[in-house]
């Protein structure tokens, strides 16, 4: 049985074995090797503005609001298939 290499959440190369997964993680820790980073393609700047739009409008809503919103999204999360 050939073993495939698995792929982390963004498609990055990871080793098959704990073993060599655990020597890779001790290489970053003392700085051997760099961590790979992907560039999702995103502007820096639009990220910065979206991350502030969650909060900006949950301040915005009333309580009353914000609890319609959440009942609803659990009614959604929890209905039955």
């Amino acid at each position: 049985m050939r073993q495939t290499v698995p792929n982390g959440p963004k498609g990055q190369k990871r080793p098959v074995d704990v073993i060599g997964n655990a020597i890779m993680v001790a290489k970053i820790a003392t700085g051997e090797i760099e961590e790979i980073q992907e560039d999702d393609g995103k502007d820096p700047a639009a990220k910065a503005l979206g991350a502030k739009g969650g909060k900006a409008r949950a301040k915005s809503l009333s309580a009353a609001d914000r609890k319609a919103i959440a009942e609803q999204a659990a009614k959604k999360r929890w209905k039955k298939k």
